[in-house]
């Protein structure tokens, strides 16, 4: 496999290539006009054709370094906590998956700038995605006809992490040094990175390391919740036509966790080499605009160890993703387009104890996509985007007959976006979004001792499909500042994974009531219907930029999910969360204070248990105490410093493993 994907690279590389020595000999005006949109377009995630996120009809979240580092948790999700919409299943230090309302697993991708993270998360909730907050500069969350770019795995959401190891402009000698410690943990972290430029060749290179012990509860030590990770990365792009319009790089990154499970003994021993390719050509051909080429290739192995260090089983996921993205300026009534392909393949294989649980499996799938926008006034604009992929899953049911499974998803969307008056954005989308089942889904067949669950996939499952429609609404204004949406989905075919209430042994041998160690646990499908509302707001309250400012905070998010059928609930959804605070901002230091309740759970799935509420409060302050070195800030973080108890209804382990208590992390940031 991974002669295949240097080969494709290597392809992918000589096109690249080709196209710069045709650039070097004819550069034409085009190409300087369109040089910076062409640099913007290869780092956003919403959409090909614009990094305006008020230019989308529907919201992109974004969550900068600075949140990141003041958050200082080992995963993405933990970046994100503060965002509406989006929670996490916080099933151990070291695994907890972003869950975007509701969405999570097969339905929600986890990118590294713009490439997929290569991991087997999806395959079990104690497994943990290879990309680390500190290794950010920021994290963007998608929701919508945006995530067609991405795969119909993306059918819920989007989650990129943004870091520039594969650089994308030349740049000044700039640099980075952190380092934090936490109270709740014990914990310390490090990280440092470095950009610079020599010639037409652009340069990056960075490295990180946390450490952290069980974490601390309100009643004393979570136990097996501890935390070892560290990573680096290297990569360079050249950088070559009219102004250095285009550029083509490449990035190694390798990554390494040892993380306790909290319902468990076991600790994970994860290890991820990763390979990266992007391009960028700025074309210049009548309506050609640019052509982006990106992928990557992932070796990733994780054991599940025994408290001597012993292996209990070992899961390999070799995987590789390629996309291409051919830009076009405006033609005809269409203010701009893309047409792009995509092409991915997975192999994943489990040795030792969980190899029953999961026989290899084979995933390929090749698409095609397609995004436009059609301005009707200055004020109102269309856009539209299609999907047509085709999926190929094999692997081996309960029957231990060999099969594979084909699936052709097909995904459409558009969306309208008005301008009110300048700073006053309203959009409506509709849109029908088709998802192949998954490898879990369609081929489990046994014990799998992270979750405590015996599972059984269905062989027969259908595309799962999802008609939704959402409004936002953005204010930009000196007086306001507000993002919300409205939104509804109802699925045909909704996959899901259903307890039954029975428990059973190793072997499969299950009876009714709590005798044995693991919870059964089907999948089928089933028509379901979701909807909810997510928001925030800031409100200035006196002072200005220059001198500093107060404002107050208020964020709000709910999610609703019912099975049809009569079947109940959807499992492990979200509560609603409503949260109030005041942040400052000035110069020369920062501060802010957030209070965020979360509702009690009683709308829950059959054989799944009710969660309270709890009320969390948090508060940062930083500081940049040298006007002759701006670059240099203290800070310290203080989460649920109450020191509540606080459990996740998203968790499969909520029951027996309570979230951190309070925590206080002291922060020094160097930059250059």
């Amino acid at each position: 496999m991974r002669s295949q994907f240097r080969g494709g690279g290597a392809a992918l590389g000589s096109l690249c290539l080709w196209v710069a020595a045709a650039h070097a000999a004819e550069p034409t005006e085009s190409a300087v006009t369109d040089s910076e949109d062409t640099m913007k377009t290869v780092v956003v995630t919403g959409s090909p054709l614009s990094n305006d996120p008020d230019k989308l009809s529907t919201i992109v979240e974004s969550v900068s370094r600075d949140q990141i580092m003041q958050r200082g948790g080992a995963n993405l999700a933990d970046a994100l906590a503060d965002v509406p919409g989006v929670s996490a299943t916080t099933f151990a230090s070291g695994a907890s998956r972003p869950v975007i309302r509701g969405f999570d697993a097969n339905r929600v991708r986890t990118l590294e700038d713009g490439v997929g993270s290569f991991d087997v998360s999806d395959v079990g909730p104690d497994h943990g995605v290879p990309v680390d907050p500190l290794s950010a500069q920021r994290i963007e969350v998608v929701r919508g006809p945006g995530t067609l770019r991405y795969g119909s795995q993306a059918i819920g959401g989007v989650v990129n992490a943004i870091n520039d190891r594969v650089p994308t402009k030349l740049s000044t000698l700039s640099g980075e040094m952190d380092a934090g410690y936490g109270t709740g943990a014990d914990s310390k972290d490090a990280a440092g990175l470095v950009d610079g430029s020599v010639g037409q060749f652009a340069l990056h290179a960075d490295a990180f390391g946390r450490r952290a012990h069980d974490y601390d509860i309100p009643e004393g030590v979570q136990t097996n919740s501890f935390f070892r990770g560290d990573g680096y990365s290297g990569g360079g792009s050249y950088f070559f036509g009219d102004q250095n319009a285009s550029h083509v790089g490449l990035g190694v990154i390798h990554y390494d966790a040892k993380y306790g499970i909290p319902s468990d003994i076991t600790w994970i021993d994860m290890h991820q080499t990763k390979e990266i390719l992007r391009s960028s050509i700025a074309l210049g051909y009548g309506p050609l605009k640019t052509l982006s080429i990106e992928g990557g290739y992932g070796d990733y192995n994780h054991k599940e160890r025994n408290p001597d260090g012993g292996t209990n089983s070992t899961f390999l996921d070799k995987e590789w993703d390629s996309r291409a993205e051919l830009i076009f300026d405006a033609i005809g009534p269409l203010s701009s387009s893309a047409l792009g392909v995509q092409f991915q393949h997975k192999n994943f294989s489990a040795i030792g104890d969980d190899s029953s649980y999961l026989f290899p499996t084979t995933t390929r799938s090749a698409a095609g996509f397609f995004f436009t926008e059609l301005p009707l006034t200055e004020q109102l604009r269309f856009q539209a985007g299609a999907r047509v992929e085709s999926v190929r899953v094999s692997g081996t049911p309960s029957t231990d007959v060999p099969l594979e499974r084909s699936f052709t998803p097909i995904s459409g969307s558009i969306g309208a976006l008005y301008d009110i008056v300048p700073g006053i954005h309203i959009g409506l989308t509709a849109s029908s979004a088709a998802r192949a089942p998954g490898q879990t889904e369609l081929f489990a067949r046994g014990a799998h001792d992270g979750p405590g669950t015996f599972e059984t996939g269905d062989p027969g499952l259908k595309i799962e499909r999802a008609n939704s429609l959402e409004a936002s609404l953005r204010v930009h204004r000196e007086q306001l500042t507000f993002e919300g949406s409205v939104w509804g989905a109802h699925f045909e075919n909704y996959i899901y994974g259903a307890l039954t209430g029975r428990t059973c042994d190793e072997e499969g041998v299950c009876t009714e009531g709590n005798d044995e160690e693991l919870r059964e646990l089907n999948y089928g499908q089933v028509g379901a219907t979701f909807y909810g509302v997510e928001g925030k707001t800031t409100v200035p309250v006196l002072g200005d930029e220059e001198s500093g400012k107060l404002e107050a905070l208020l964020l709000g998010d709910y999610v609703r999910a019912k099975l049809g059928s009569d079947a109940g609930n959807v499992p492990r959804i979200p509560p609603y969360h409503i949260g109030a605070g005041l942040q400052w901002r000035s110069p020369t230091w920062d501060a802010r204070v957030l209070a965020r309740y979360s509702g009690s759970h009683t709308d829950v799935a059959l054989f799944e248990s009710t969660t309270a509420g709890f009320l969390n409060l948090d508060a940062d302050v930083a500081v940049r105490p040298l006007a002759t070195l701006p670059g240099l800030e203290v800070a310290l973080a203080g989460t649920n410093l109450l020191n509540r108890d606080q459990r996740n209804s998203v968790s499969f382990n909520k029951d027996v493993v309570l979230m951190p208590g309070r925590d206080v992390r002291a922060l020094v940031r160097v930059s250059f």
